[in-house]
């Protein structure tokens, strides 16, 4: 199914510009010389407009061209020269087989570009399943090659959205949930730049917040 969608309205952008800033701060040894191919898949990236590739969820919202479930991807082998599944496979009931589907429509020499969620609270879309240590999520590689792999978030993010989902519960109604995560995120988002020591230490995944892995189908 192909959806022709709208960017982002005026009260979206404005909204994304009062809400305050992520609790994490991104590993720059994430990325890799991966160009993108002249057809890429990315999975899950609802409510983001992804450009370059073709973006597939499982319902339909802002940004998504395929609504489809990643069990059963709609698409013929070997097509896509990149694939971006990002916090997904917690999402999931079988992340092998979703990734076996990865690995069956991916062109020889393409790359896949996972990341999970280790340390982190619970979220559901439409439901929330696993957690998986780096280990873990190496096991789900099959035969695709392991190129790299490392920590995305560090333990700082994983403190602080802990932190940030604490103080949310003690609030029953939805208004003060939100003034309390605005107040307490723009407190509280400096400490994240914290983790850029954890990322040169051997023990940012004692309690990392998200892992990845980049993959190669030979």
């Amino acid at each position: 199914m192909i959806l022709m969608t709208d960017r982002p309205s005026l009260r979206q952008r404005l909204r994304g510009l009062l809400s305050p800033p992520r609790p994490f701060v991104m590993n720059p040894r994430e990325m890799i010389d991966a160009p993108l191919g002249r057809w890429n898949l990315y999975i899950g990236g609802a409510g983001s407009f992804v450009d370059g590739y073709v973006n597939l969820d499982l319902f339909p919202m802002p940004g998504v061209d395929v609504v489809a479930d990643a069990h059963h991807l709609p698409f013929a082998c070997d097509q896509f020269q990149r694939v971006e599944c990002d916090a997904v496979l917690e999402h999931v009931k079988r992340p092998h087989d979703v990734m076996r589907e990865i690995e069956r429509v991916l062109a020889p020499g393409g790359v896949v570009h996972v990341v999970v969620p280790f340390c982190h609270p619970f979220h559901e879309y439409p439901k929330d399943f696993h957690r998986f240590s780096l280990d873990g999520l190496k096991e789900l590689a099959g035969d695709l090659e392991i190129t790299a792999e490392g920590w995305r978030t560090g333990p700082t993010a994983t403190m602080l959205v802990f932190a940030l989902e604490y103080v949310k519960l003690w609030f029953p109604w939805r208004p003060w949930r939100i003034l309390a995560h605005e107040v307490l995120g723009w407190t509280l988002f400096p400490l994240r730049y914290l983790d850029y020591l954890f990322f040169k230490s051997d023990r940012v995944g004692r309690i990392g917040n998200h892992c990845y892995v980049w993959l190669r189908k030979n």
